[in-house]
């Protein structure tokens, strides 16, 4: 494994891992930043790279896409996955000091420098055979990109009781359902999606479930769920007797549930990285303004209402990434990091959404402007509040650790 993996808690950035962050910079500076300028107001103003519908224009979309190849050529992209699967096999601590360095640029296309919800997550590794040809591997190029279709229209956070059903003849599963507010479904070249095989009655709750792969062609894409901040990025998924092949399983039949379970505090630590570093940008922006703005014959982060909002706001993100540290170097000790990953998420979201809002409000009327990064990053701070577990699930999760719920 990578860097990072010493048996104690380091909170100091090693060689290895500045050397990463370097080349991440000088990444953005050469190949991002050229695209973005190209782009102009197509990117900066969300009215011109969107289509009616939501969904993003044809610049916007290979802009994108260029950014993840690019990545993917200079070893960046999916770094963190294995060496056989095409990646570095970096420690969750490198990977996680990675995505939350990337964040502190601010949120906008180089985000896709690293892999996200369409890129390869470690649910992928259990592709086999020609699985590993055809959607693995080129999605670690950044050839094809993914989606993650679990959420339906009534389950959300129950999705076991998903209504989504997959039902053999012979060796073909035909496949029914609807999935809603799946990322990247619209530009996905496949979809991992869950189905219920085994009905829970037989299977147990979170038993009976298995994940297929299906392909772009094979269903049908509805509405464009167009939430705030994730304008087409989200779509509807309707499956109508679609049939799949056996050897579209991924993984073990029946066993889906419980091996997205495995993963899940990778995914709640990328978020929270993400928030981190989010956090990091914009008190860096907000401390720039009150240090310039002027009122009353003084800057403005002279007076106390002003310099302690962002201060609290340094304060508790420092917290949160002692707290991302610790749980990387858990999940790299393959210790358990249910509690830590609810902990992190929860706490790491919810200082975003306190940092976002206080630096709208610092800036004034400047700070709701369309053209300003704040309003962006609170849109994102909301969304993140929501995803991969929401606030109530992460403290459900707490209290279940404490023993003070069933």
């Amino acid at each position: 494994m990578g860097a990072n993996t010493t048996s104690g808690v380091s909170f100091t950035t090693d060689e290895e891992t500045r050397l990463i962050l370097d080349s991440l910079d000088e990444f953005i500076e050469r190949e991002v930043e050229p695209i973005v300028d190209d782009l102009g107001d197509v990117y900066t103003n969300p009215r011109k790279g969107r289509h009616e519908n939501g969904r993003w224009t044809d610049d916007l979309l290979e802009a994108r896409e260029e950014i993840r190849r690019k990545s993917a050529e200079a070893g960046f992209y999916a770094m963190n996955l294995p060496e056989d699967a095409g990646g570095d096999g970096i420690s969750p601590v490198t990977w996680y000091r990675a995505k939350k360095h990337l964040a502190s640029h601010g949120g906008g296309l180089e985000r896709y420098v690293l892999a996200g919800p369409e890129g390869p997550k470690p649910l992928l590794l259990q592709a086999e055979g020609d699985q590993r040809d055809r959607y693995l591997e080129p999605t670690v190029r950044g050839e094809k990109s993914t989606a993650f279709g679990q959420t339906e229209p009534g389950y959300g956070s129950d999705s076991p009781n998903m209504e989504t059903t997959a039902e053999r003849d012979g060796d073909e599963w035909v496949i029914d359902g609807r999935k809603q507010w799946i990322t990247n479904a619209p530009y996905a070249d496949y979809v991992q999606l869950f189905a219920r095989t085994t009905p829970q009655e037989e299977a147990g709750r979170y038993g009976g479930i298995t994940c297929f792969i299906v392909e772009r062609d094979e269903y049908e894409l509805g509405s464009y769920n167009n939430a705030v901040g994730a304008e087409g990025t989200q779509a509807e998924i309707i499956l109508n007797d679609v049939r799949i092949p056996d050897d579209r399983v991924l993984g073990e039949v029946d066993d889906a549930f419980y091996a997205a379970m495995d993963f899940l505090s990778l995914g709640r630590l990328e978020l929270g990285a993400e928030a981190v570093g989010y956090s990091e940008y914009l008190l860096e922006k907000a401390g720039e303004y009150v240090n310039e703005r002027e009122a009353f014959g003084k800057t403005i982060g002279n007076f106390q209402q002003v310099s302690a909002k962002l201060a609290e706001g340094r304060a508790k993100t420092y917290a949160a990434d002692a707290a991302g540290l610790k749980l990387a170097w858990k999940v790299a000790q393959d210790e358990r990091t249910i509690m830590d990953s609810s902990v992190f998420k929860w706490f790491a979201t919810n200082v975003l959404w306190e940092v976002a809002d206080a630096a709208v409000q610092v800036n004034g009327a400047n700070g709701l402007a369309e053209e300003s990064p704040y309003m962006d990053l609170v849109h994102q701070a909301r969304i993140l509040r929501i995803v991969e577990g929401t606030d109530e699930i992460q403290l459900n999760t707490i209290a279940k650790s404490m023993g003070i719920m069933d």
